[in-house]
């Protein structure tokens, strides 16, 4: 039990929900602007998109677990799951079910080729790949200042995509989504630099180069602000865009929250320990709430 524990530890499931909720937002989209909803499909793609969300924790944990150990300043959402830090379990078991799931992502691609869904599967495919690439050798995009801006491309971009992809069959309609993801990969920017800062030290000393390591914390959390004021700011834009009412006031739902933290960040929150779990925990649930608004305006507007 203590192995199959610290297994389903490894694998983050925590993180699995904002997954559920991006790809939902997708469908959602789908069926405002006309689609049928089809649940196999819809089946399908999840299968494939909560593999592929797995098989980056595993990877991660494994290719990561050098700057993890040089992580003196762990928190709840940030240096790894401390599954493989702590010696409960070899690096090689996350190394193998990261290929597993690599394999099962690589068979649900085939699948929706298989049953036709071939714009589908090529974003799966994208998915798949970055993913890979985000921690594994040679890439290592995540030390490259590629690691956050590919998060963003893969969880708040793609995966709500493919969920739009399985029920559409094509790109029609796709400017409505594109203005609905437009806050939530910024949000999901911002958030990956949050829980960069207690890492920051132990990255450095193993040349893991995260955008934080790269600008500095100071820079990064100027950076921060400044992505909040445009996110927020552009908005009322999106709505001429396209984007509905509805949805626009889920997108500014967590403003308040994200005011707090801006000014929390330009009180220098991000040099000290004692501020990183305010800060990581305001970001990851600006991002989640905000998606769940999303997805509710998107289903309110399909039922009616």
């Amino acid at each position: 039990m203590r192995w199959l524990v610290a297994f389903v530890r490894l694998g983050r499931p925590q993180f699995l929900a904002g997954g559920f909720l991006l790809y939902a937002l997708g469908v959602a989209v789908a069926v405002v602007g006309g689609a049928a909803f089809a649940p196999g499909s819809y089946l399908l793609g999840q299968a494939a998109v909560t593999a592929i969300q797995l098989m980056t924790h595993y990877a991660n944990d494994y290719f990561d677990v050098a700057a993890d150990r040089a992580n003196l300043t762990p928190t709840q959402w940030s240096g790894g799951s401390r599954v493989l830090v702590g010696g409960v379990l070899s690096p090689r078991v996350a190394l193998r079910a990261a290929q597993v799931l690599a394999f099962i992502g690589v068979a649900l691609v085939v699948a929706n080729f298989v049953f036709g869904h071939r714009p589908a599967a090529l974003a799966l495919a994208a998915a798949l790949a970055l993913a890979w690439a985000y921690s594994a050798s040679p890439f290592r995009l995540h030390s490259r200042g590629l690691g956050e801006l590919t998060t963003a491309v893969v969880v708040t971009g793609l995966t709500p995509l493919i969920g739009f992809l399985e029920q559409t069959g094509g790109l029609g309609g796709l400017a409505r989504l594109v203005v609905a993801q437009l806050p939530l990969m910024g949000l999901q920017f911002v958030m990956l630099l949050a829980i960069e800062f207690p890492d920051a030290a132990g990255d450095a000393a193993v040349g893991k180069r995260t955008l934080v390591v790269r600008l500095g914390a100071a820079r990064a959390a100027a950076l921060y602000r400044a992505l909040l004021v445009a996110i927020y700011g552009a908005i009322p834009l999106l709505m001429g865009a396209g984007l509905p009412w509805q949805a626009a006031l889920g997108a500014a739902l967590m403003f308040p929250v994200a005011a707090w933290q801006w000014r929390a960040l330009g009180a220098g929150a991000w040099r000290e320990r004692s501020g990183w779990e305010g800060l990581a925990l305001r970001a990851v649930a600006t991002l989640i709430v905000t998606t769940a608004a999303e997805l509710a305006a998107f289903a309110w507007i399909a039922r009616r």
